[in-house]
């Protein structure tokens, strides 16, 4: 166990000793994914790389974002903000999200690369950008941006 995964379990039992409930709910949640991934992908004795335990520090992330939208959707405020705290102790595991002009001069790139303005090639474009923006920034954000840069040229 080395580098993130140990750092995920030194954090968990420090919160353990500090009594933080939330914490350590959290972080067992995360644990318990990162186990379940290594089951998955047979990796039990080798463990997840680091790049691995980041994908599912971030898939966690994005299903703790998408409850709280549909808590507060539901008028369930209390647990929208249990969610976004939960959020907000992955995010101090994952690295910083790209800078919009960063995203937007790769996007740029990226639809000069594919060689098409048009919204109908919209997967081409993102095949060609996703590999340079995979764990900088959200799904949802980038294909924001570039469906919004897409309709510029249309």
């Amino acid at each position: 166990m080395e580098g993130l995964k140990k750092q995920l379990s030194d954090d968990l039992k420090s919160a353990l000793k500090k009594g933080e409930a939330l914490r350590v709910s959290t972080l067992r949640m995360v644990s318990s994914s990162i186990a379940n991934k290594e089951i998955e992908l047979r990796k039990r004795d080798i463990g997840l790389s680091n790049q691995e335990v980041l994908d599912v520090i971030s898939s966690e992330a994005k299903k703790r974002k998408d409850a709280a939208e549909g808590f507060k959707k539901g008028g369930r405020a209390e647990l929208a903000e249990k969610e976004m705290e939960e959020l907000s102790i992955l995010k101090t595991y994952l690295p910083p999200e790209i800078s919009d002009e960063d995203l937007l001069r790769i996007i740029k790139d990226g639809i000069r690369e594919a060689g098409t303005t048009d919204v109908k090639d919209f997967a081409k474009v993102m095949k060609v950008i996703m590999p340079t923006l995979k764990g900088k920034a959200s799904g949802d954000r980038i294909s924001r941006a570039l469906k919004s840069e897409l309709e510029k040229n249309d």
